[in-house]
């Protein structure tokens, strides 16, 4: 009996510590979980970020030929209600003459309204001619002063030193005077 009893107390102990292992292996997982989701937690994008993802934009105030900006992600975006004479100068642009080769069918969704962020994409200013008083470059759209970048009325680069158009954001229309940009 007595080699019995020293089976049954190896295998009580070795219970037990089966069950202490696990328990300390639990409680090191639950104090790294601790430690770690705070950092893990702080890449998530903060909630003014999110409340920013995506904006709704009424144009019906807009009339023809009326540009406004509106913020979003903590940019300027430009919303212009274009007229025919603007339409039809971006469309008559030939595409192999530009340094950025993008067509104005494929920058708007409808062609009386550009959507686009109004950030110059040479040094990250924000161009001039959202209002009508400001000067729109020598090609009617918009111009940079700080370092002379002329966009046309579809928002692409014609002169000075941006390598690229302005930048036209995702974005979808709602209904027919609604936009929801991002």
């Amino acid at each position: 009996m007595c080699a019995d009893t020293a089976i049954k107390k190896d295998h009580e102990e070795g219970t037990r510590r089966e069950f202490l292992n696990l328990a300390a292996g639990a409680f090191g997982a639950l104090g790294t979980a601790a430690v770690v989701w705070p950092f893990i937690d702080s890449l998530n994008p903060a909630a003014d970020t999110l409340a920013m993802a995506s904006t709704e934009v009424d144009l019906s105030p807009i009339q023809e030929g009326q540009s406004i900006t509106v913020m979003w992600r903590g940019k300027p975006v430009f919303i212009r209600h274009r007229t025919a004479a603007e339409i039809k100068s971006a469309e008559e642009v030939p595409v192999n003459a530009l340094r950025d080769k993008e067509e104005d069918k494929d920058r708007v969704q409808k062609p009386e309204w550009l959507v686009m962020v109004g950030v110059c994409t040479h040094l990250g200013c924000v161009p001039l001619g959202q209002k009508e008083t400001e000067s729109k470059g020598d090609y009617g759209g918009w111009f940079c002063p700080c370092h002379g970048s002329h966009y046309d009325t579809s928002g692409r680069i014609r002169k000075g030193p941006a390598p690229k158009n302005l930048a036209v954001p995702e974005y979808a229309f709602l209904t027919d005077t609604t936009i929801r940009i991002g």
